[in-house]
């Protein structure tokens, strides 16, 4: 959530606003997405929503963590740690490609300095580094881990400038997760 301890009521202002952000964001982009729009199609005020959403970029950031990474669980299946990572990599890809307008505004998002995108950030990294330790059980080194990871971070970066198309981004991803599996697993 944005904030600990929220009542019923303003997990429900949260969902709302949530909904009302990817929808703005599917419609208008990140360049004129205003949190006061957002506020206006969740029925809400702007106060209201910068209770929850201090900037643009920590909206943003919460709807990538929610919307791609939590809304999506992956389910890594395989016999082979690159089978393994092949299921995260190719599920994320997946999600990317359907919700395009997501991986733009976390691209755009998290490279800010904003204090609670800050925060995000590490529990987007978390989970992602998660996902790759669970595909490589036993074979988990710290160094296999951060060679995945950043490998990942650059390919969605590279996505994000427009680079690599979202419809490519799957192979793409598993190309290049191969080729830092191969010889280390």
């Amino acid at each position: 959530m944005p904030r600990r301890g929220l009542n019923a009521r303003q997990a429900e202002t949260v969902e709302r606003l949530l909904e009302a952000g990817e929808e703005e964001l599917a419609e208008r982009g990140t360049d004129t997405l205003t949190i006061r729009g957002v506020a206006s199609r969740a029925g809400v005020s702007a106060a209201t929503a910068y209770t929850y959403f201090s900037s643009r970029n920590h909206l943003f950031a919460e709807l990538f963590h929610r919307k791609v990474l939590l809304d999506h669980p992956v389910e890594i299946t395989g016999s082979t740690a690159r089978e393994r990572v092949s299921a995260v990599t190719t599920h994320l890809a997946e999600v990317l490609a359907d919700r395009p307008h997501l991986a733009a505004a976390a691209n755009h998002a998290l490279l800010g300095s904003d204090p609670d995108v800050e925060r995000l950030r590490i529990v987007i990294g978390v989970e992602l580094v998660d996902r790759f330790r669970v595909a490589l059980g036993d074979d988990a080194r710290p160094d296999l881990l951060d060679a995945l990871t950043m490998a990942l971070s650059g390919v969605l970066l590279q996505t994000g400038m427009g680079l690599i198309a979202y419809g490519d981004l799957a192979d793409r991803l598993d190309a290049i997760m191969a080729t830092v599996l191969r010889g280390n697993t």
